[in-house]
C-alpha cells in the first residue's frame, strides 16, 4: 500500500492548481480562519507549429535522414485544435518511428493519465523542470532496438513521445526547452 501511495504522490507536480490560484491564509485579528485566494500567474504555454523548431541542432542532426510527417503515416503537423503532431519515420521501416502529439491537457486529466500508467503500467514518474514526467522503455519482442513512451505535463501542455528503435538523446528535453523556454 506504501508503495501504491509513493507512486501516486509521485506523479503530483508541485505547481499550482489549474486556474492559477493558491490558497493562502491571510493572517487577521478576527477568530475567522478563511484563507484567501491570491492569484499566482501562470500563463499557458504557447503550442509551436513547426516540429523541426521544437528540436535543438543536436537532436535534429541525430535525426538527419528521418523522414518527418510521411502522409503514410496519417494526421501529422499542426492539428485544427491547436495541437501539434510530428512523425519521424520512413514507412518502409516498420520497426522504426518517434511520433510526439503535444496538446492542451487540464491538470486533473494530465494527473489522472500520469497516475494511471505509474499504477497499472509501471511507469517511472518524476517532476523535472517544474512539470511532471512519465516514461517507461522496453523491449519489443519482434523488433530490434528498445521502445518506449515518455509523457511530460506542465501548464497545460502534455508532450506525449512514442518510439520504436528510434530515440535521440535529449529529445524530449529538447521538447521542453523549445515550449516553456
Amino acid at each position: 500500500m506504501l508503495i501504491a501511495m509513493a507512486a501516486l504522490t509521485a506523479c503530483a507536480p508541485d505547481s499550482a492548481p489549474e486556474g492559477g490560484f493558491t490558497f493562502t491564509p491571510t493572517p487577521t485579528t478576527s477568530t475567522s480562519a478563511t484563507p484567501t485566494p491570491t492569484p499566482t500567474p501562470t500563463a499557458q504555454a504557447e503550442i509551436p507549429t513547426d516540429c523541426r523548431a521544437i528540436l535543438n541542432a543536436d537532436v535534429l542532426a541525430q535525426l538527419d535522414g528521418v523522414p518527418l510527417n510521411d502522409p503514410a503515416f496519417g494526421a501529422s503537423g499542426p492539428q485544427s485544435d491547436g495541437s501539434l503532431i510530428c512523425v519521424w519515420g520512413d514507412p518502409a521501416a516498420d520497426a522504426t518511428s518517434l511520433v510526439t502529439t503535444i496538446t492542451y491537457v487540464s491538470r486533473g486529466a494530465a494527473l489522472d493519465q500520469l497516475n494511471q500508467l505509474a499504477d497499472d503500467d509501471g511507469f517511472t514518474c518524476y517532476t523535472p523542470d517544474s512539470g511532471t514526467r512519465c516514461e517507461k522503455t522496453w523491449q519489443d519482442p519482434n523488433y530490434p532496438g528498445p521502445s518506449g513512451r515518455t509523457l511530460y505535463w506542465r501548464d497545460g501542455v502534455l508532450i506525449d513521445t512514442r518510439y520504436s528503435n528510434l530515440a535521440p538523446t535529449g529529445y524530449t528535453a529538447a521538447v521542453v526547452s523549445a515550449i516553456f523556454g
